[in-house]
């Protein structure tokens, strides 16, 4: 469900031209590139998959595995912005705290 999510808000980020160019990737870009300025108000910041922490004392990880370390720990309430998924493992931006960490999904409501 995550992955459906998250894929539909690239979709409206790659239909909006607010991606690399294929020219970036060795490939002849055939179409003007769209700059966030000139895209419409609704589509100039991606959408967000926020996802809220259910418990008290959630690890958040360095990676998607209990083999990562502990980068530290949230409670109940905290907010993350999803950014990807791996397995059961969800990576995000803590509100207010540290980018790029992983919590188990069984620890959020998304």
């Amino acid at each position: 469900m995550i992955k459906k999510m998250l894929l539909a808000a690239a979709a409206l980020v790659v239909g909006a031209g607010l991606v690399a160019s294929p020219s970036a990737y060795g490939a002849q870009n055939t179409a003007p590139a769209r700059s966030a300025a000139t895209a419409p108000a609704a589509l100039r910041a991606a959408p967000q998959l926020v996802c809220t922490v259910n418990d008290n004392g959630v690890n958040f990880r360095g990676g998607p595995g209990t083999n990562y370390p502990v980068l530290g720990t949230v409670n109940r309430g905290q907010n993350i912005n999803a950014r990807g998924q791996e397995g059961s493992w969800l990576m995000g931006d803590l509100w207010g705290g540290p980018t790029g960490v992983w919590i188990h999904v069984a620890y959020l409501n998304c």
